[in-house]
């Protein structure tokens, strides 16, 4: 049961700023691990890219635990003064960001490489599994809570997406050209050192940027603590009924998949294949100030066309652009640039929209079930966007090993080739299958995403 609080401030630009500045906290320790982790510790630390991967696929079975039964405390904690989620974002925010610089521990390079391993395994599970879970299912799930008008949550879905945003420019434009350097035999390499004292500052941004969305925004939905027994069997029943929920989840794996390949093998193309780390920064410029740009747009579009709808064209477009850069393999690096930059599209529509996304599945699961579980169905959406992160670094790692990458071979001819085909066929298969999934499997309609939000709305004020 939830209602809606007369005495607080109207939503407006206060709640916009601070629910961005809670993504934006967010990737200062994810897109720092998605981008650079598995460069660390494959360049600098010597472990090999399959055994990160593997450990990147494990901690996301984790997840699979630690997602929803952090879902479950949110659902089950008891409303405070500062409503229901926003006080986990003040207790996890030092955790996370302590969890996250203890991963680019580079004064344990000369350890033994047992160490190493237990080393990585150890804080990336600290880190992902239990510290970011921790604040990212509140956060993700205050969104229902803030309001409960789909304009105000369609635009803190844009707002969210610009907090990435700006993280993702600070860390894939400004931390190549800090972490990066040429060495003696002319090639493109990685600082352990810079690495670590990049690690601290976006700790340190992390912790701000938290605090700043705790301070600003404000619940406005009172979402009751579920006092209900917990039923593994009844949430599973739940959870497989919506077909709704099923469809955001294989559509958010898949563009992870392309998404983060796409970030993580730009570590590798342009300072292995195209010979430049400017290139990591330069592409990472154009992909995230065309995010900014439609994240102003978004909104409206989505408004008139649906966000599915919005979405899996997006995907469709991205998937034909890096089929062509695979057809072309350029050794143009701005004409690669160019059609990355144009691929970027498969990402922007659906990123910009997929928050707003889920809480049209929460109120699809309400309208259907007659009540709400807002950190659980959260909870399982994120892990699946943790289990596309897993998947790409697995699979990343996985083909990195199979076209023989390894610190000895990685200027090759023939490894360099293998890094640029996996570069573009990964996102072109994860973009069209994702617009797939969203196109044949979720159905969420423009038209019933409006019926649903007109039912809870009458519902709301006592006319159902």
């Amino acid at each position: 049961m939830s209602n809606t609080t007369n005495n607080v401030k109207p939503f407006g630009m206060r709640d916009k700023i601070g629910y961005m500045f809670g993504d934006f906290g967010n990737d200062f320790t994810f897109i720092l691990s998605s981008t650079f982790l598995m460069k660390f510790y494959t360049d600098v630390m010597g472990v090999s890219a399959a055994i990160v991967g593997l450990m990147m696929m494990i901690a996301r079975f984790v997840d699979a635990f630690t997602d929803v039964t952090m879902g479950q405390i949110a659902d089950r904690s008891r409303p405070t003064a500062k409503g229901k989620f926003l006080p986990w974002i003040k207790r996890m925010c030092g955790p996370v960001a302590l969890a996250s610089f203890l991963m680019y521990a580079v004064w344990f390079k000369d350890m033994p490489m047992a160490f190493k391993i237990v080393w990585m395994f150890g804080t990336y599970l600290l880190w992902g599994s239990i510290c970011y879970t921790g604040i990212n299912i509140p956060y993700g799930s205050m969104a229902s809570a803030i309001s409960p008008e789909a304009k105000d949550r369609s635009e803190l879905s844009s707002w969210r997406t610009i907090g990435a945003t700006l993280a993702g420019m600070i860390i894939g434009v400004v931390l190549p050209m800090i972490v990066y350097y040429t060495d003696e035999a002319g090639n493109t390499v990685i600082s352990g050192t810079n690495m670590a004292i990049a690690g601290a500052i976006c700790s340190v941004c992390a912790v701000i940027c938290y605090l700043i969305c705790y301070n600003l925004t404000t619940e406005r939905v009172k979402i009751e603590k579920k006092e209900e027994k917990f039923s593994l069997v009844e949430l599973g029943k739940t959870l497989v009924s919506s077909r709704a929920l099923i469809g955001i989840v294989l559509a958010a794996l898949l563009l992870l998949l392309a998404q983060l390949t796409l970030g993580g093998m730009g570590q590798y193309i342009f300072p292995n294949y195209f010979q430049s780390a400017a290139g990591v920064s330069i592409s990472g410029l154009c992909g995230n100030i065309l995010i900014l740009v439609l994240a102003f747009f978004v909104p409206s579009l989505a408004a008139k066309f649906g966000k599915k709808e919005l979405s899996a064209f997006g995907g469709l477009f991205g998937a034909v652009v890096f089929f062509i850069a695979f057809i072309l393999h350029t050794d143009n690096m701005y004409l690669y640039i160019a059609l990355y930059t144009l691929g970027y599209l498969g990402i922007a529509f659906f990123n910009i929209n997929c928050w707003a996304m889920i809480t049209d599945v929460i109120d699809d699961a309400e309208v259907r079930q007659g009540e709400r579980s807002d950190g659980t169905f959260y909870s399982v959406y994120s892990f699946a966007r943790k289990m596309g992160q897993a998947a790409s670094s697995g699979l990343t790692g996985g083909l990195l090993t199979m076209v023989g990458y390894s610190t000895a071979t990685a200027f090759d001819t023939e490894v360099v080739n293998g890094i640029y085909n996996i570069a573009c066929l990964v996102p072109a298969a994860g973009f069209l299958l994702m617009a797939l999934a969203l196109i044949f499997v979720y159905p969420l309609s423009k038209k019933k995403v409006d019926s649903n939000i007109a039912y809870l709305k009458a519902k709301r004020e006592g006319k159902k």
